[in-house]
């Protein structure tokens, strides 16, 4: 939708007026870009950096304006669909390289394909955009590498006597103390549902090790599970009703669950390394900041698997829709986003997150423990779970793995009844 701009028009009202003057010099042409994000906060985290890009861009391009709309993940996803229907997709949209999510998109054709050579020199880490593609073609660009792991408040631990766990029985040891001491133990985002299904993931890749993702993918294509999913499952729903998560966590949202952590009600908060921001946000009390640190889900008993076979994957990134009416203009806004010196640098730069390329340029020494932790526990990763199983089938496999993850962690129904239910659906 372009069009010209009100100076545009008068300069070439006056010089059709102007006898033996040169042509007129017509002013840039106006694009307006509809920029459709999951990131609702824009004043912190990833949020902050994507509007921050935003608008420079405007800045080195004045006749380019950016118009955002902003959803948390739920209410996001509703209105994808609701946009995916009709005629008017945003131009620049955010996508998740995920089966569960992107299979459809593509199968629908909504996504412009992109040309990958334009990203030969912008250090995406190895595998990272695989999720993007489909037969050769890449559809979008990831923006974060993300690992599940407990945060955990080192001045909660050490008033209840307790030490980061080595093995899994040891954090269910160190749960009781903490709840006896009267504190939530770990605070659990049950609303979304996905950190549940995600933990059972965590579990099971402790007892696989290596070959998780492999085995994780064959189940959900066969809709044949083995024990281990079966004992994974169980000690999700074990821990929860030893009360290792808050009264409720099953109507408990994302904020309200980091609320929880961040205000000293829980000793561990279950997330991604998405949230390491939470070091440098000075709307969270100073001794509280200053005392987060976090561990990955720790090894189990018997399992194949270590702490160092970590629950990691690149998800969320950017597309641009394929009936675009500013495709071009909106292929150049991505690319100037994921421009090493832009979103990869300013992210780490500011404790945000760690992208989707190599940031190492931009390792300074002065990072946040958080960081320091995060980077530590990628260098040293055995293996990576890839994408979880919560993601590995259709939307609708996604919907029903998640739901079921709720009435499984509250028990209401028992694993075999879990996985009767996922063997139905792909």
């Amino acid at each position: 939708m372009k069009r010209k701009s009100l100076a545009a028009i008068m300069t070439a009202v006056m010089a059709i007026g102007t006898v033996g003057m040169a042509a007129p010099v017509m002013a840039e042409d106006q694009v307006t870009i509809q920029f459709f994000s999951n990131l609702p906060d824009r004043t912190t985290g990833q949020g902050l950096i994507e509007q921050t890009l935003i608008d420079r861009y405007m800045e080195e391009n004045p006749n380019v304006k950016i118009e955002v709309e902003a959803l948390d993940d739920a209410s996001y996803k509703t209105k994808f669909k609701a946009y995916a229907s009709g005629s008017d997709m945003p131009d620049l949209v955010n996508i998740w390289g995920q089966p569960s999510f992107l299979s459809e998109v593509i199968d629908a054709g909504l996504l412009a394909e992109l040309n990958q050579e334009d990203y030969a020199d912008y250090n995406f880490l190895t595998g990272s955009l695989d999720g993007f593609m489909r037969d050769g073609k890449l559809y979008g660009l990831a923006r974060n590498t993300d690992v599940m792991g407990f945060y955990y408040n080192k001045a909660i631990f050490e008033e209840c006597g307790v030490e980061v766990p080595e093995t899994y029985e040891e954090l269910t040891e160190i749960v009781k103390t903490i709840t006896d001491n009267g504190y939530i133990a770990i605070s659990m985002d049950g609303t979304d549902k996905y950190p549940l299904s995600i933990y059972m993931q965590d579990v099971y890749q402790k007892m696989i090790g290596a070959d998780s993702y492999k085995n994780s993918a064959e189940a959900v294509a066969s809709g044949e599970y083995g024990e281990e999913w079966k004992t994974a499952a169980q000690m999700l729903a074990d821990m929860a009703a030893a009360g290792g998560f808050e009264a409720g966590f099953e109507t408990t949202d994302y904020g309200t669950a980091k609320n929880l952590f961040t205000n000293g009600q829980a000793a561990m908060y279950y997330m991604g390394s998405w949230e390491m921001s939470m070091a440098t946000n000075e709307e969270i009390p100073e001794d509280i900041r200053t005392n987060i640190s976090v561990f990955t889900m720790p090894a189990v008993e018997g399992g194949a698997g270590a702490a160092t076979d970590i629950c990691a994957w690149n998800g969320g990134g950017y597309a641009v829709t394929a009936n675009s009416d500013v495709k071009e203009e909106a292929v150049k806004l991505l690319n100037f986003m994921f421009e090493p010196e832009n979103w990869s640098k300013l992210c780490w730069e500011n404790g945000v997150c760690m992208s989707a390329q190599n940031f190492a340029d931009y390792l300074t020494g002065e990072e946040t423990e958080l960081q320091k932790k995060w980077v530590e526990i990628v260098d040293n990763s055995t293996s990576l779970s890839g994408v979880t199983i919560n993601d590995l089938g259709s939307s609708e496999f996604k919907t029903v793995c998640e739901d079921s993850s709720i009435e499984l962690a509250i028990g209401s129904i028992t694993p075999e009844d879990y996985f009767n239910t996922l063997s139905g659906v792909r």
